[in-house]
């Protein structure tokens, strides 16, 4: 079925029009760089379901031994990591124009590139390991660790640590004060839609990846 696809560009064209040419709120400080909320946030949201697919195929490889969920978990793992590289070019984009300076010791910041870090290493731990059957059990268990380490590098210590980022440390998140409803118009959109690129990124690395597994197979054979 390719109805989601179709869904995903079409919410993603709206989002690209919707979210430069509808008003926004006027605040001081953020004021027009506010319309990087349509793009900056929806790209965590992306990666934390992304990277929970990926924990969930890890979990069934090492439940059934099959190689192929150890490719599907692999390949979502490189496109959450690839959504948080976008969320941190986007967050250091806005903080430039709102805190002026491209990167700050704030813990919010610092926490998503340590999370990076640590699917960083779980790629080069697949690379270290040449037969696959190894590979797919000892990543799965790392994938696992990796994934609760990002959640609270992520989402619980900025809470507990003060913060400028919003949503953290006592700083209120945009939607209690930012979030209005012509900005929900398009920013829930963006989240969708962007859930839904993450899910074909990811389906098309794993066929990519099994197809090239055959040809190799039919090779050596």
């Amino acid at each position: 079925m390719k109805w989601w696809k179709y869904l995903a560009a079409a919410l993603l064209l709206y989002v690209a029009v919707a979210g430069v040419l509808l008003p926004v709120p006027r605040r001081n400080i953020l004021n027009e760089t506010i319309r990087n909320l349509y793009f900056h946030v929806p790209m965590w949201f992306a990666l934390t379901v992304v990277l929970a697919v990926s924990v969930g195929y890890a979990v069934a490889h090492l439940r059934t031994g099959k190689l192929l969920y150890d490719v599907w978990a692999n390949e979502a793992a490189k496109v959450a990591t690839l959504f948080g590289v976008l969320g941190i070019l986007t967050g250091s984009l806005w903080a430039r124009y709102t805190w002026g300076t491209w990167w700050t010791d704030d813990v919010r910041l610092n926490g998503a590139a340590r999370a990076l870090l640590v699917y960083g290493a779980y790629f080069v731990l697949r690379a270290s390991l040449p037969d696959p059957q190894q590979r797919g059990r000892i990543a799965a268990v790392y994938n696992i660790f990796a994934f609760a380490a990002a959640l609270s590098l992520l989402y619980v210590k900025p809470r507990l640590n003060d913060s400028l980022h919003p949503g953290a440390g006592g700083n209120p998140a945009f939607s209690k004060y930012d979030l209005d409803n012509a900005m929900r118009l398009v920013f829930y959109p963006a989240v969708i839609g962007w859930i839904l690129v993450g899910a074909w990124l990811t389906q098309l690395g794993a066929r990519l990846t099994l197809l090239r597994n055959q040809l190799d197979e039919q090779e050596s054979a």
